[in-house]
């Protein structure tokens, strides 16, 4: 683990002269869902780049009329996102897998829902460039989840999700 955290700052230190880089936080999961979405992005050209994001706390489909505190799951989630602007910004497009792991509880004495699930989905937004340096935008997901008992408690194989992004590049 030590030497993963080693090579990686060396990583991080040769490349970070050359501003391709993305830090960001879903500040609108954390308003309406009490719950922590950051992310990093890796910036390809001034059109492409591949993300991983982690959510913890993360909530299945906007909750559908559920409490946020029944959810204890948390996702890891990789995209490609490709940028109509020169500067990686304006609309983009973003295909992406995610896991989830945890599980969901109704009420204290009702039965745990085993929330693992493989998910596949496209997403889509909206991003403000502002001097290479900050970067803001609404962005939405639409996703495929094959967890069947996801499925079966939630009565839909289909995830939505929403966000307010904002970030910053070096």
């Amino acid at each position: 683990m030590k030497k993963l955290f080693i090579a990686a700052l060396v990583l991080f230190a040769v490349s970070a002269s050359a501003q391709k880089h993305e830090i960001k936080w879903n500040i609108g999961n954390t308003i309406l869902h009490a719950s922590v979405e950051v992310g990093y992005e890796y910036l390809i050209d001034n059109h492409q780049s591949v993300g991983a994001e982690l959510l913890f706390n993360d909530v299945y489909n906007l909750r559908i009329g559920r409490q946020a505190k029944d959810f204890d799951t948390n996702s890891f989630k990789v995209a490609y996102n490709y940028y109509t602007g020169e500067r990686n910004n304006e609309f983009v497009i973003s295909p992406f897998i995610q896991a989830r792991v945890g599980e969901y509880q109704e009420y204290s004495d009702s039965e745990k829902i085993d929330m693992d699930s493989f998910i596949v989905g496209i997403g889509g937004g909206y991003k403000w460039n502002i001097n290479d340096k900050f970067v803001f935008g609404p962005y939405f997901t639409i996703g495929r989840n094959f967890s069947e008992e996801v499925n079966d408690e939630f009565n839909t194989p289909v995830e939505f999700g929403v966000g307010f992004g904002i970030g910053y590049r070096f």
